[in-house]
């Protein structure tokens, strides 16, 4: 099972939307994917910069991690609307670490109001749910593909995440059919 829950306050919409949208796609390998609790920011003020205003993206893996062995998930995604960067980078707008089975995705600068666009809920919704397919391929064992359609292809900008699908290639989910088979 796969859990994705909100960090702080995420619209319901969106999230059942990647829920849906991920559920419908890992079906086909025999994972399920359930709305996993609300999570709130508290435990994470501590990866706040108050120099970049923005907060360091690892500090949320390891509590999405616990989360996911309480409960018994293969993965967890958080979803969050805070800023995330990683050292030596200007932001992220996500995370994973395969190890601990956890991701997160920041949708702060998925939004087309970001880049001074009115607001578009069906691009919000494309771009989160293409993070979250690239963030859970992560989690899965998936590196980035050269393949600009591909949805593990490395995203520079949100014009890289604006051209790729929300579907793996074939190489990419050869790869994630075998890994999670040997993951069982």
């Amino acid at each position: 099972m796969i859990l994705v829950s909100p960090i702080g306050n995420i619209d319901e919409w969106l999230v059942n939307e990647v829920v849906d949208f991920v559920g419908d796609y890992y079906y086909r390998f025999g994972v399920k994917v359930k709305r996993g609790p609300v999570i709130p920011v508290r435990p994470f003020l501590s990866a706040y910069n108050p120099y970049r205003n923005q907060y360091l993206g690892r500090i949320f893996l390891p509590t999405l991690s616990l989360m996911g062995r309480r409960l018994k998930a293969r993965a967890v995604l958080g979803l969050t609307e805070l800023d995330l960067y990683e050292e030596g980078l200007n932001f992220i707008f996500g995370l994973a670490n395969p190890s601990l089975k956890a991701a997160v995705v920041s949708i702060h600068r998925l939004k087309p109001e970001f880049y001074g666009e009115k607001p578009d809920e069906g691009l919000l919704m494309e771009r989160t749910v293409k993070e979250a397919m690239h963030e859970l391929g992560h989690v899965f064992g998936l590196e980035h593909c050269p393949n600009v359609r591909c949805v593990m292809h490395f995203s520079n900008s949100i014009y890289d995440t604006d051209v790729k699908t929300p579907f793996y290639c074939s190489s990419c989910e050869e790869k994630l059919r075998r890994n999670l088979e040997v993951e069982g």
